[in-house]
């Protein structure tokens, strides 16, 4: 429930995570395209009350795993009403059967997970049956499983070019704006840079080469609350945080097995759920 007190709360996170993000920024090499990152405020479980108050602190950027839940936040009256500026990015996996509810969802600014060029025709061709009396088009990333883990969507990382030109070649009413990436979750950094960043970056280098486009103009989703600096010091120019602007996230519809049912090791089937669920955290 929301609690009075969690209003100064979000807003000191929330400031304290900005400040992160621009001392990060700060610390980019020279060589990197010089553009100022965004924070997307992840939203995910919580009430539309605490979305209000880090859009009132400034926030404008926020977004969510699930249709049905952006669906709902975004015509909450009260978000309407109080967040005319908001704009949220859809970053969980995107099923076809739910496009059409999702380019439905007021102040849609960006989805951020497509993951095949059948699903970007699909989004096009819904956008512009949606849209049609708009010639805007709709920002889209391309989501890319650097890590290659069986758990997690999007795109082998050899087809990253033929389907960003595809994009640019057949989705009109598309505005291709980069590529996203989740990753393996929990790596060390003492073992170095995060390959996952940087098989992004090597993506967005092949892509911009190959088809000739400004490496400024293709930005990078990657990184959430537990590597969202490093992320930003490597060239990540969106950045996805949630845990640590909201506090963690409650699972009311989770069963809590009893004493005599838990068992000390996890089976192989729920272990990929607890990752799955984890990994999309933000």
């Amino acid at each position: 429930m929301w609690k009075v007190g969690m209003s100064e709360e979000v807003g000191k996170a929330l400031h304290a995570v900005v400040d992160k993000v621009n001392q990060a920024a700060a610390r980019r090499p020279k060589t990197l395209p010089a553009v100022p990152p965004r924070l997307v405020a992840v939203s995910k479980t919580k009430p539309p009350d605490m979305v209000i108050e880090a859009y009132r602190k400034g926030h404008r950027n926020f977004g969510e795993n699930y249709v049905n839940e952006l669906v709902d936040k975004a015509s909450n009256l009260q978000i309407l009403e109080s967040c005319p500026e908001i704009e949220w990015h859809f970053i969980g996996h995107l099923q076809k059967n739910n496009v059409n509810k999702l380019l439905g969802v007021p102040n849609l600014f960006m989805v951020e997970t497509v993951d095949s060029a059948k699903l970007a025709d699909k989004v096009n061709s819904s956008w512009q049956r949606l849209r049609a009396a708009s010639t805007q088009t709709l920002k889209i990333m391309v989501q890319i499983n650097t890590s290659g883990e069986e758990s997690k969507h999007g795109l082998p990382p050899g087809e990253t070019v033929n389907t960003v030109k595809h994009i640019l070649s057949k989705c009109s009413a598309l505005h291709f704006s980069g590529l996203m990436t989740i990753g393996r979750y929990g790596y060390d950094l003492a073992d170095g840079p995060n390959p996952d960043f940087q098989a992004l970056l090597s993506r967005r280098q092949e892509v911009c080469a190959s088809l000739q486009l400004p490496l400024e103009d293709v930005e990078l989703s990657m990184g959430m609350s537990t590597d969202f600096e490093h992320a930003i010091e490597v060239g990540s120019t969106n950045v996805r945080v949630g845990s640590t602007i909201f506090g963690n996230r409650d699972y009311p519809n989770t069963p809590t097995p009893s004493p005599e049912k838990k068992s000390k090791v996890p089976t192989e089937e729920a272990a990929k759920k607890m990752e799955r669920l984890t990994v999309t955290e933000q």
